[in-house]
């Protein structure tokens, strides 16, 4: 006697969709891990610059006790001057960073909750599939005891 053979199930018809959408999250993940770096760098290069201005600052305090003639004074107000700008420069580099940062958590965010919304969908495909077969493996043993009983009852 010959089982009837389950039938291949369905392919997800959205596979191809689900494919991208899982590329377009990888791509925005790396992304953002590649952003959050660049913020993480120029936040320790600010960082950097404030001690180097604290500390030259500071040599400035004790050079000045022991006196200090104009033209190094003016050498040392010039250098901290310097480096207020480009402490002020590396601020605005920061601040830029944290909004490219905030930009790239949002997309992340984005495309992470439409690839969840594809998930849902192929988890559904998949379950339905499974009960499809379920039922169909159910009706050939149904079938098979059905034939078995008759098949009995004719001896």
């Amino acid at each position: 006697m010959i089982s009837p053979s389950p039938t291949v199930p369905r392919p997800f018809s959205l596979q191809t969709v689900l494919d991208l959408m899982h590329n377009r999250t990888d791509k925005a993940t790396q992304h953002l891990a590649r952003l959050i770096a660049t913020e993480r760098d120029a936040k320790t290069k600010l960082g950097m610059l404030q001690q180097y201005r604290d500390e030259y600052a500071e040599r400035f305090r004790q050079a000045a006790k022991n006196g200090l003639a104009q033209p190094e004074w003016r050498n040392y107000q010039e250098f901290l001057n310097r480096l207020d700008e480009a402490i002020e420069q590396q601020l605005q580099a920061v601040i830029v960073q944290e909004t490219h940062t905030a930009a790239g958590q949002a997309n992340w965010q984005q495309q992470r909750t439409k690839l969840q919304a594809f998930d849902a969908l192929f988890e559904r495909h998949r379950a339905s599939e499974a009960r499809l077969a379920l039922r169909q493996e159910q009706k050939a043993q149904d079938e098979y005891a059905a034939r078995r009983k008759d098949d009995e009852q004719e001896y």
